[in-house]
């Protein structure tokens, strides 16, 4: 038999030397985003000229949930000379606001009022939009329509190209800033080619599964007993903890007058309440209501000792043992 290695074979050691070398030299490079640490994008930051009307815009028509705010914060002038701003620009007041998926929108209102108010024209270079995935793009656009948004056409449904079988369609906010909407549900034409990377779509991202842990009638009760001792206790500290302990961090009261979103919101309208009326307390003017996860709270309000100067009722409606909507309704007087 002969043994001897065919011509040109090669020893194994050396084989496996050459094919790690040729790893190693043909590895790609640690991406930038490795080396940054980037895991994704946070927020886009818009300014604003009125963050009132910014925050009633996304909320009310948009349904995103308005979350933190910082400020009026002064400005030096170091910062203004470093950040291009106007000499004259003395504050800045920033608002977080949050959509169910994806990148959260970071508002600012600076003051006073500096530059144009006009939006950059769409093929002006300073000129951006945000754009919001939905599932029916018809739908979507009925929709703006139905609240006076001011849509720029009509959707228009990609024929040709990477994005074939996307649709999408311009609007305007309240303020002039462009924004879009598209879909595209049977996904896009570059998907077919089988790339190595897809762009990131929400609609991949599947939704949050609502709770279905009713809460029983005694649970209930005793959260709506510490809502009452939460809005009677003057102690910030122990206010704060009950707010805690029976508050969705991104709870909602919605008052006629207004919408007060977080514990810092929900907190300081309460405080304010207590300092503009010593002495007074809520307490129950008729059994409470309950229906799964929603409960009525029947209250009146003012001196123990004296008629109530008010009185009216809260709905509540609760998700995982924790208020996340809380309407108030007052009683004309």
């Amino acid at each position: 038999m002969n043994t001897d290695k065919p011509r040109g074979s090669k020893h194994p050691a050396i084989i496996n030397l050459s094919a790690l070398l040729f790893m190693l030299l043909s590895a790609p490079p640690l991406k930038a985003q490795q080396k940054a640490g980037i895991r994704g994008i946070d927020h886009v930051g818009i300014n604003v000229p009125n963050l009132k009307q910014a925050v009633s815009f996304f909320s009310e028509v948009l349904g995103f949930t308005a979350i933190t705010q910082i400020g009026p914060i002064t400005l030096d002038e170091r910062w203004k000379t470093s950040n291009r701003l106007t000499a004259a620009t003395k504050s800045v007041t920033i608002k977080m606001v949050r959509a169910e998926t994806g990148a959260n929108i970071e508002l600012f209102e600076y003051t006073p009022k500096a530059g144009k108010s006009i939006q950059p024209g769409g093929d002006n270079p300073a000129a951006t939009h945000i754009a919001f995935y939905v599932d029916d793009i018809n739908a979507a656009t009925n929709y703006l329509k139905s609240k006076s948004v001011k849509v720029l056409g009509e959707p228009f449904l990609t024929p040709v190209g990477d994005t074939k079988g996307e649709s999408w369609v311009y609007f305007e906010t309240p303020w002039g800033s462009k924004m879009e909407f598209v879909s595209y549900p049977e996904g896009k034409e570059y998907e077919k080619k089988n790339p190595q990377v897809l762009l990131w779509s929400p609609k991949d991202v599947q939704p949050k599964k609502q709770s279905i842990n009713n809460m029983s009638g005694t649970e209930i009760l005793a959260l709506l007993e510490q809502h009452l001792a939460l809005w009677n206790e003057h102690d910030e500290m122990k206010r704060n903890k009950i707010e805690k302990a029976i508050y969705s961090p991104d709870i909602e009261m919605v008052d006629r007058h207004f919408i007060a979103t977080g514990y810092q919101q929900v907190d300081s309208f309460v405080k304010d309440l207590q300092q503009k009326n010593p002495g007074a307390k809520f307490t129950h003017s008729r059994p409470v209501d309950t229906h799964h996860n929603i409960a009525r709270l029947f209250w009146q309000f003012g001196p123990t000792d004296q008629p109530a100067m008010v009185k009216g009722m809260d709905l509540f409606v609760m998700e995982e043992g924790k208020v996340t909507k809380l309407y108030v309704f007052v009683e004309e007087q």
